[in-house]
């Protein structure tokens, strides 16, 4: 494949070229397309950049994942929540006249999704929204506060009887969550909750997830590891997660040593992902490593910082995990992830998702749901982590 010459970002002429290719019918229906790697190494990009190209794709509808086998041309076997309201309230059709409010009408505000982490949730929420003959809406808002509010109040506008919202990173929540929150309306915050908001919410356990999968790496050996992340930012799914390393530490008496942690990784945030960013984060990454040959073992809090770590311990000519071992949250259940599988903690998104809907509904009905509901994440060994390496 050629390289366009245009200013945009490399993942936009990579998701540029493959849809001119499906729309030309060079690549056929059902037929297969290039995979992560593939991608990677036709356009000379990171793996992250061809991922985030297929995630653009698949959610245009142009193509499906399909566990195991790789992504196709759509046939379309995967429908992301009711794609034709979606497309209509992108397009400014879909008004609140035409919303049939004889069924239950619930509001959906996500950052994004992709094949690690995001897909799970929207499918049990959509298997739930049909169990209960609700009708769901979705609006994602690439981590960004300002899309988030004016998803909120177009919705509201639209006329949708309650909200499931994945509040966008960053240190301060909008004022319109705070004002739905005052008017009581139905509303159940997903992920993370929202520190002195009376909401609703319903996430993973982070800090059992994040205990359990440093005691992982202790029982193999490891007592140098590096925990990597972006900015806290008052996110509470981080800051929980970093909880748990922190706790593990104190449970097994061993020193906890910030100085081998690296929380400055912005590259895979929704508004920060360039390829010049992406490769800042790995440069920084392998300076750290030089810098700090004791560390054994690195705890990625999501996966796409597992694979600029990967790339990064692998620039250096070091193995994974001969000499290095990578943990994280979340990983693609499947070889989608070009072939490589990474030890992680999985979470329950389906069931998360189930119980978003089925909350807001009770709310909707004038009941009362718990405050907080975590699920418990399990540990999934993969390719990435092994014994401590005897010197």
């Amino acid at each position: 494949m050629s390289e366009t010459t245009s200013s945009k970002p490399m993942y936009e002429k990579i998701f540029d070229e493959v849809k001119q290719r499906i729309v030309t019918k060079e690549y056929e229906l059902g037929e297969r397309v290039p995979s992560e790697k593939e991608l990677a190494e036709a356009f000379h990009v990171s793996r992250i950049t061809s991922k985030k190209a297929l995630e653009m794709l698949a959610a245009e509808r142009l193509i499906v994942r399909k566990p195991g086998r790789g992504s196709f041309v759509a046939d379309p076997v995967i429908d992301y929540l009711e794609a034709e309201a979606s497309s209509a309230i992108n397009s400014g059709e879909l008004t609140s006249a035409t919303i049939n409010h004889e069924e239950k009408t619930i509001g959906l505000i996500i950052t994004d999704f992709g094949n690690s982490y995001g897909t799970g949730l929207i499918y049990g929420m959509e298997q739930a929204a049909r169990d209960n003959d609700c009708f769901l809406v979705l609006r994602r808002t690439f981590g960004i506060p300002e899309n988030e509010e004016q998803s909120i109040l177009k919705l509201l506008n639209l006329g949708v009887d309650g909200l499931i919202v994945f509040p966008a990173q960053g240190e301060y929540f909008n004022a319109e969550i705070l004002k739905l929150v005052i008017g009581r309306f139905p509303l159940v915050l997903v992920d993370r909750h929202l520190k002195g908001v009376a909401a609703a919410s319903i996430s993973s356990d982070n800090v059992k997830a994040a205990l359990k999968g440093t005691e992982y790496l202790f029982d193999l050996g490891h007592t140098h590891i590096s925990f990597l992340s972006p900015p806290p930012v008052d996110t509470t799914a981080v800051e929980d997660r970093i909880e748990g390393f922190i706790q593990a530490h104190a449970q097994r008496g061993i020193m906890v040593n910030k100085e081998l942690w690296v929380s400055d990784l912005t590259s895979t945030l929704p508004n920060s992902f360039n390829e010049q960013n992406i490769e800042r984060d790995i440069s920084r990454l392998v300076s750290h490593l030089q810098n700090n040959p004791s560390i054994t073992g690195l705890f990625a809090i999501e996966y796409n910082i597992a694979l600029l770590a990967k790339t990064a311990v692998e620039r250096l000519g070091l193995r994974i995990p001969e000499d290095i071992s990578i943990i994280c949250f979340d990983s693609p259940p499947t070889h989608l992830g070009g072939g490589y599988s990474f030890t992680h903690m999985r979470q329950n998104e389906e069931e998360m998702g189930r119980i978003a809907v089925e909350n807001v509904l009770i709310i909707m009905n004038g009941h009362a749901v718990p405050h907080k509901v975590m699920l418990e994440a399990r540990l999934v060994p993969g390719e990435s982590t092994g014994p401590v390496k005897l010197s």
